[in-house]
């Protein structure tokens, strides 16, 4: 089989003779001698590891910044990867973000600045307006403030727009094969077809998308993958499109590539996207990952469950679909047979009539694991409400539906009587646990709050009530 092959910087390398779950962090710092990048975390959450990833999509090069503590080096084949050290020109001068941060005191130790650094130089090559909140949510700073970082980011997107390298777009172009490539046990096919034989093959197999999750299992838990199959090259599984009966989304598409068109037709679904993990984690991480992970705080889970969505789960050449509530059996067990994987998710359009609302409650607004998530899609009419959809995440061993809410609210006028009902209706379905994010008393509150706030929500003025998301 082929090998991997990926630009560092402007630099050629071909892979061999290394361990390809090796995390980017490791290989930068050990490997190739490039110490900017820094350990912080390194599992994903504080951006010293940041680095940007250069891909060819449709023609054009997209840069994503990512977290390297986490990414596998067998999945960079036909990638760039750009660090710090390769801002500077060739005479040493600094680069305008770099130049920015230095003007405007962005550091102070310094450790985190590399990884600011990469952060703001990604938004400066991203295609539209950005966001610079969003931008540096996955960045953590705890000497410098980030006023003064805020300030040298505004300066470096006011620069004008880097023009196209044709040197790196066309290398990165003539890496693309239909053929899997392969490092030792992990293998990166290229074709939904290959992906299917070599599930089929190695049923036991880790598949890998973002590695947002399995890249822990290595850096914190110490554990040895044997087979890997990694579905990042896989261009069916990276399809997202708005079909006549909903969204396809392809196991292989990025949070970032679908929380646009998600949050056209469920903005809440979509602003539920925009806080789960930072730009670095969405730009890894798949909306298929989070369901096939079955992790019962998986913030996906529950939108996807309340929505109506339905799984397509593949095996050689035969598909199976069902509904995303049932593929969830027990904590850690999903209905995957020897052999299967997720192909694709197909999310419905909300009905005319419906009114859909996902909260997510955690610690911190940004980039922290939900203690409670719940989902609500009511259909209604004449203040009445005819079907329910309610699901919740960190309520129970899977992300799950409440069938007695349901039940109470199904046929019930809306009322703050029939809420209250609802909210009593909470306690038959669910018995949650205590753990580090929340006691069971908390998380059955303010599931119970979820419901009063939907009913406020839906029947105040909007100007007065909507939080989103919150």
């Amino acid at each position: 089989m082929p090998d991997i092959r990926f630009l560092l910087g402007s630099e050629p390398i071909v892979l061999a003779g290394i361990d390809p779950c090796m995390t980017l962090l490791d290989y930068l710092r050990f490997k190739a001698g490039l110490v900017g990048t820094k350990e912080g975390c390194n599992e994903g959450d504080c951006g010293a590891c940041t680095v940007v990833r250069v891909r060819s999509v449709d023609g054009v090069l997209r840069y994503e910044a990512i977290t390297s503590c986490i990414q596998f080096m067998g999945a960079l084949h036909g990638c760039q990867i750009l660090t710090v050290e390769h801002l500077a020109d060739s005479n040493g001068a600094l680069h305008p973000v770099q130049r920015a941060l230095v003007d405007f005191d962005g550091s102070q130790c310094g450790f985190c600045t590399p990884g600011f650094v990469m952060s703001i130089f990604a938004a400066t090559r991203a295609p539209g307006d950005v966001d610079i909140d969003d931008v540096l949510a996955g960045n953590l700073c705890r000497c410098t403030g980030y006023a003064p970082i805020v300030r040298a980011a505004e300066q470096a997107l006011r620069e004008p727009a880097a023009e196209t390298d044709t040197a790196t777009l066309e290398t990165l172009e003539s890496y693309k094969i239909d053929e899997t490539v392969s490092l030792g046990d992990f293998h990166a096919p290229a074709t939904l077809d290959d992906l299917a034989a070599l599930v089929a093959a190695h049923p036991d197999a880790t598949i890998v998308a973002g590695a947002t999750d399995v890249g822990l299992w290595v850096t914190k838990q110490m554990r040895r993958l044997d087979t890997v199959i990694y579905i990042g090259r896989v261009a069916e599984l990276a399809r997202l499109h708005e079909a006549p009966d909903g969204i396809e989304i392809g196991a292989g598409v990025s949070y970032s590539d679908a929380m646009a068109t998600i949050a056209t037709h469920y903005p809440d679904f979509g602003e539920v996207i925009r806080r789960l993990g930072a730009v670095q984690i969405r730009n890894m991480g798949t909306l298929g990952g989070n369901v096939a992970n079955g992790s019962p705080i998986g913030d996906a889970s529950p939108c996807l469950i309340a929505a109506g969505a339905t799984l397509h789960l593949r095996c050689g050449q035969a598909v199976r679909s069902l509904a995303v509530e049932d593929f969830f059996i027990d904590y850690g067990k999903q209905d995957l047979g020897p052999g299967e994987f997720v192909e694709r998710i197909t999310l419905p359009y909300p009905a005319p009539d419906a009114w859909f609302r996902a909260y997510k409650i955690s610690k911190r607004f940004d980039q922290d694991i939900s203690a409670v998530l719940g989902a609500f899609n009511l259909t209604h009419a004449d203040g009445v409400i005819n079907e329910a959809r309610v699901a919740f995440g960190g309520m129970a061993a899977t992300p799950k539906r409440a069938p007695a809410v349901e039940a109470a609210l199904t046929g019930a006028p809306w009322t703050e009587a029939t809420v209250a009902r609802a909210m009593a209706a909470l306690d038959q379905d669910f018995a949650p646990i205590d753990d580090l994010r929340a006691s069971a008393a908390y998380r059955l509150t303010v599931a119970k709050n979820l419901l009063m706030r939907l009913f406020i929500e839906t029947t105040e003025p909007a100007e007065e009530t909507r939080l989103v998301g919150i």
